[in-house]
């Protein structure tokens, strides 16, 4: 027998790395000294998660 393999959760991989990307092309250009740079880089990775966070929040899922 054949093992299926699904692939799911791409379309999702895609809107979260474009919202890094985005997130972190925002940061970055905003920063002013290097370490405000490397404070962007973390913020954009985990950017997007503490919008959905706070979304879920007020929604009081």
């Amino acid at each position: 027998m054949k093992e299926q393999v699904k692939k799911m959760g791409t379309q999702g991989s895609a809107i979260y790395g474009m919202a890094v990307l985005g997130a972190l092309v925002y940061f970055i250009q905003h920063a002013h000294t290097f370490w405000n740079g490397a404070v962007g880089i973390i913020k954009a990775i985990f950017w997007p998660a503490m919008v959905i966070y706070k979304v879920l929040e007020l929604l009081k899922l």
